[in-house]
């Protein structure tokens, strides 16, 4: 991507008066988010960052950005989740979704969430600075491919129901979930999803906690019952 100068209308102006948008950059990969910073140079003004969902939290409470550019998966919680609990006092504030996953299930659920927009880590930083300007001003941006999974979802005459407790896990810990729930112990889904039982035992406990149960079995049984298994 190269260095990115966005040339907007004179008589444009977003919150507080500001010639560009004032954007808040979440992501839990600091590297990442100096790179957004100097690929989007002087399109937006960057007010704040974040690396995970509470100090996220924290950081768009300070400075009411016009928009936040938001990973998908968070420490805390996900992107989801920051989007609960923000909209929920801030509803102004607009959400474009920046990741490097393109999987159906997280564009579905970050829009249900209340994003504006999805776009991948492919994508060029004159692209981006487009994107950011658009979603500020109101409009909804996807990657052409992302779109058509948001179509289908909500076009769908049997599309599923919004589930707010699904909702609220990562992709991470669905996928732990599903594993867990067919019967894997944890040393099989530490092989099979390539990382360490102690990292699986973290994801179960943060599964357990989100969604009120005592123990495998009963996560188990809640997976059976919402067809995840």
């Amino acid at each position: 991507m190269g260095t990115v100068a966005y040339v907007g209308d004179d008589n444009e102006t977003f919150a507080g008066g500001a010639a560009v948008p004032r954007v808040v950059i979440v992501d839990d990969h600091r590297l990442f988010r100096s790179g957004v910073r100097g690929e989007l140079g002087d399109a937006v003004d960057v007010v704040g960052e974040a690396g995970d969902v509470d100090s996220a939290v924290r950081v768009i409470a300070e400075h009411s950005p016009d928009l936040v550019l938001l990973d998908v998966h968070l420490p805390g919680g996900g992107g989801v989740e920051v989007l609960r609990r923000v909209l929920a006092r801030q509803p102004e504030v607009r959400f474009l979704a920046l990741s490097v996953s393109d999987a159906a299930e997280d564009v579905i659920g970050v829009v249900r969430g209340g994003a504006r927009g999805y776009v991948t880590k492919t994508i060029s930083g004159r692209e981006l600075a487009d994107a950011i300007v658009r979603v500020a001003e109101g409009d909804a941006v996807f990657s052409p491919r992302l779109a058509g999974f948001v179509l289908d979802a909500f076009a769908a005459t049997d599309a599923p129901p919004m589930d707010p407790e699904l909702d609220r896990l990562t992709q991470r810990e669905r996928e732990v979930l599903r594993l867990i729930a067919r019967g894997y112990a944890y040393k099989e889904v530490a092989k099979e999803l390539f990382i360490s039982v102690k990292t699986v035992e973290t994801h179960v406990s943060s599964v357990l906690r989100k969604l009120q149960l005592s123990n495998r079995h009963e996560l188990s049984r809640w997976a059976t019952a919402r067809k995840l298994v």
